[in-house]
């Protein structure tokens, strides 16, 4: 019974500072973010223009994490010195604060391979498909001459038809592709052929929202056959134990596999971020997603190209969240049981 109790006094502790986030990132956190033209050379200390995304955790001491929930602000530039009248406030509604820097958070729908690297294993044709390798679109008329490349995040079945997952702007171009409309492996980035290299047609996605609030960025398209596709990442995620979704938890272990930096390992920072994600059809606002830091082994968890990749739990092999954005030292994801809700599929192992 006293576990019990404990356990409901934490959970109402935690609403409270849920709700307290919320209040801060309706004061703090705009789409507004410094102009492009200036941030080579200059930084602002302007909360509107610096603040990129408001969350809730561990409140950080000394660098190291300590279990007193805190209100996280995390901003573009963390400067030291700050006019008063800019200051972000050293406690929120009762909890302490911390101020995080960042950098801003981009959608990472393309991408090269990392400068002084070889192209990842997923840039290459493979058949059949496996999650975290290319994918993408061909650009209607009249943008043809670009070409573009994400990740394919896993294998799900519909009413036992099979479809790979992604993000909206890996397989709708942020909207504006019609449903029915070709995806190919690998995406046309990393040479794949629109006249050989079909996989799939779009099926559904859940609309971006360059004006309201977005908890998700993700899409589904139905595979041309059931051989192109298969539900086994590729290494060293393969095979996972299973494809029902598991709750984030702040410090949990996770990695991914995607199409420009491979496979990396992470661990969840923030389960509860709202945050200002720039895309090509505006600023976008996001609730409630996850952030994820990278390890000493693998520092940058992703890079553009890799949006779409699975999130999966290190340990339990199952899945955590469907990766969409990041910064240089962050990633976002969204929550997966969320996605697999919003189409009601299941994930293939």
């Amino acid at each position: 019974m006293a576990g019990a109790a404990a356990g409901q006094a934490l959970a109402r502790t935690f609403e409270a500072a849920l709700n307290a986030k919320k209040s801060a990132a309706r004061k703090f956190l705009t789409r507004d973010v410094s102009p492009t033209k200036y941030r080579a050379y200059a930084a602002s200390v302007v909360p509107k223009h610096n603040v990129v995304g408001v969350g809730v955790g561990g409140k950080l001491e000394g660098g190291e994490l300590t279990d007193r929930l805190a209100i996280r602000f995390y901003v573009e530039k963390k400067i030291a010195a700050v006019p008063p009248e800019y200051a972000l406030p050293s406690e929120w509604q009762g909890l302490p604060t911390n101020v995080i820097e960042t950098g801003v958070f981009f959608a990472l729908p393309v991408g090269v391979a990392l400068a002084g690297s070889q192209p990842a294993p997923g840039q290459k044709k493979i058949r059949p498909a496996r999650p975290g390798c290319s994918v993408g679109f061909q650009f209607p008329p009249p943008n043809h001459g670009y070409v573009m490349a994400g990740t394919l995040g896993a294998l799900v079945t519909k009413d036992g038809a099979y479809a790979i997952l992604s993000n909206n702007h890996v397989l709708a171009n942020e909207n504006s592709l019609p449903i029915g409309s070709p995806i190919f492996q690998p995406g046309l980035l990393d040479n794949g052929d629109p006249n050989t290299d079909r996989i799939a047609k779009l099926t559904d996605f859940e609309p971006l929202q360059p004006k309201g609030n977005n908890s998700l960025d993700c899409a589904i398209a139905a595979l041309d056959a059931d051989s192109l596709a298969t539900g086994r990442p590729l290494p060293k995620v393969n095979k996972l134990k299973s494809g029902d979704p598991l709750e984030p938890a702040e410090e949990m272990p996770v990695m991914k596999v995607g199409r420009t930096t491979d496979y990396t390992e992470g661990v969840i920072f923030d389960i509860s971020a709202d945050v200002t994600v720039q895309y090509g059809i505006g600023n976008l606002s996001f609730q409630n997603q996850i952030l994820i830091r990278g390890t000493s082994d693998t520092p940058q968890f992703s890079a553009a190209g890799d949006s779409g990749s699975l999130i999966v739990h290190r340990v339990k092999r199952a899945p955590v969240g469907l990766l969409f954005g990041g910064s240089g030292s962050y990633t976002i994801a969204n929550p997966i049981a969320a996605v697999l809700k919003r189409f009601d599929v299941a994930i293939v192992t």
